[in-house]
């Protein structure tokens, strides 16, 4: 074989070194609009919630329309409730047959339960279902964006009650509402916005959705509502 001279060597390595340098800059062309392109999809699947909308209902006083007292509402949940108060999560799980799980759905969230444990008796679970079915119907009905509203306290065991109170929570009574498997508590300024729109609702906005609703039923005759100024939430117990 003939044997390659240095100057031919020379124009080889050139060649090779040119083919790697164009091989690298299309994969760093290609790579390039890639990331332009995902970042576009990022920024298209991004939607700017610019345009507020609002519940045109009236404004009034929770304070003063839903006060009813610890008393009335446990007097309620003896009446229609369990007949012994779980003393445990395990005394409870031996209940399940007079209970009935309350799962997140479309129209309301069950919050990450602490000191509580998702189960109703059937009559306080289909109110609670009632209720999230008629104010997901007022956000439809006035062209409003889909939230879902947030359940943060359900049934408790007697051993919870003891924990809460260890917290400091002063609504935590030994002989609590929340016991008998009547009782609900529905926070009034965490709302799950479902529908993807530039429209959005204040929170105090969707309180009085959700406040309208609470008022109707109560003034139905359905259950009993206590405003919780300090645990921000409406404190329900089906009659």
């Amino acid at each position: 074989e003939r044997i390659p001279t240095i100057y031919q060597m020379k124009y080889h390595l050139q060649n090779t070194t040119r083919l790697v340098l164009l091989l690298a800059g299309l994969i760093f062309a290609f790579s390039a609009c890639g990331t332009k392109s995902d970042t576009r999809n990022a920024k298209s699947n991004t939607i700017v919630e610019d345009t507020m909308v609002s519940y045109p209902g009236r404004t009034f006083s929770y304070k003063d329309k839903f006060r009813d007292s610890q008393s009335k509402q446990v007097q309620a949940a003896r009446a229609i409730g369990l007949a012994t108060p779980p003393k445990d999560r395990q005394h409870a799980s031996k209940m399940r047959n007079q209970l009935k799980l309350v799962k997140t759905n479309e129209n309301y969230v069950v919050d990450s339960l602490t000191h509580s444990i998702p189960y109703l008796v059937p009559k306080a679970a289909a109110e609670l279902e009632s209720i999230g079915r008629e104010f997901a119907d007022i956000l439809q009905r006035n062209g409003l964006p889909h939230y879902r509203f947030y359940v943060t306290s359900v049934l408790r065991t007697q051993h919870d009650v003891k924990h809460l109170q260890k917290s400091g929570n002063v609504n935590a009574t030994t002989n609590s509402c929340h016991c008998y498997g009547t009782t609900f508590d529905l926070a009034y300024y965490r709302y799950d916005k479902v529908t993807r729109t530039r429209e959005y609702m204040h929170q105090d906005n969707l309180k009085l959705v959700l406040g309208q609703v609470l008022l109707n039923h109560q003034r139905a005759g359905k259950i009993y509502v206590k405003y919780e100024y300090k645990q921000a939430c409406f404190h329900i117990t089906v009659r």
